[in-house]
């Protein structure tokens, strides 16, 4: 499985991007797709996650109320609404993927996803 994601830029504090993610070889319905970040001196955490059906989606607590994972079956892609930017959100984001149902104890834990797609860099500046 391979992933693009896409989207990364350069924006204002208090400003918004949208990242999508798309696989290719295989139709996303089938995959849980995670969001994770790594800024530059830090450890890689999650961000989101959502299953398969969408019907479950999972925030960590920095960006929860401010970021809004979703997906679009039809065109098989993933996106990741970032509003209300921060300094603190500046960060090469990735998107993985894994074709097994990932509970609230286990979204975050990179070691459940096999697959990865290259990263978009994300920088929130004035």
């Amino acid at each position: 499985v391979q992933l693009q994601a896409s989207g990364g830029g350069l924006v204002q504090p208090g400003g918004s991007l949208r990242l999508s993610c798309a696989p290719s070889g295989i139709a996303i319905n089938y995959l849980t797709i995670g969001w994770f970040r790594q800024a530059p001196g830090k450890e890689r955490e999650g961000v989101s996650c959502i299953s398969p059906s969408g019907g479950s989606t999972y925030y960590a607590a920095s960006v929860k109320d401010r970021f809004t994972v979703s997906r679009d079956n039809a065109k098989n892609v993933v996106y990741l609404q970032m509003n209300s930017l921060v300094s603190e959100d500046t960060a090469v984001y990735y998107c993985a993927t894994t074709r097994s149902f990932l509970h609230g104890t286990d979204w975050d834990n990179s070691r459940k996803y096999p697959y990865w797609g290259q990263g978009t860099l994300v920088t929130v500046s004035s």
